[in-house]
């Protein structure tokens, strides 16, 4: 009986060793790892090349900015063609302030499409003229957006960026086609 008692113990009391060398063998590889606090997590892209590949794919004019600030960086970019809910082009940046906008096109059904990219933002029923064009205003609980149907082309822009921002965006917007 002393003796199971006895391997008891030893048991818990190896296991406690062994996580007390675990946990010191992790801080001392910590500290010897160097780390850079000062430097920027966000990630910029370069979307010349996608921007080149979705205009001679796309069946619309997709839209890229012009002549926006340093400031502005681009995060994520991406086309998918045609497919059962049409072509979709989407170009995400940081914003001024570390906020989210995007530019977002498709073909596909306008209600479902600006509902996805905007996570369900509504309506205000108040637009606004960007260079000539009218833009619906959307609010939503994660993005707020502006949005723009023609008849071949919904663009949405969208995200955390305030409606000033958004609008800068909006405003900066040319259409690329494969010959332009």
């Amino acid at each position: 009986m002393a003796a199971e008692k006895k391997r008891g113990t030893q048991t818990i009391r190896d296991m406690v060793f062994s996580v007390a060398v675990v946990a010191l063998a992790a801080g001392v590889i910590y500290l010897f790892i160097p780390h850079d606090g000062s430097k920027d997590p966000v990630r910029v892209v370069d979307y010349s090349v996608e921007v080149k590949t979705a205009s001679r794919a796309a069946p619309y004019p997709i839209a890229t900015p012009e002549g926006l600030p340093q400031e502005w960086r681009a995060t994520s970019v991406r086309y998918e063609g045609a497919g059962g809910d049409g072509a979709a082009w989407h170009l995400g940046f940081m914003a001024p302030g570390n906020e989210y906008a995007a530019v977002e096109q498709s073909d596909a059904d306008p209600r479902g499409f600006v509902d996805d990219v905007t996570y369900g933002a509504e309506k205000t029923g108040r637009s606004v003229h960007i260079e000539g064009e009218t833009w619906t205003r959307y609010a939503g609980e994660k993005y707020d957006a502006l949005v723009r149907v023609q008849p071949d082309v919904t663009t949405v822009v969208t995200g955390t960026a305030p409606a000033k921002q958004l609008e800068r965006l909006a405003a900066a917007l040319e259409p690329r086609t494969a010959k332009s």
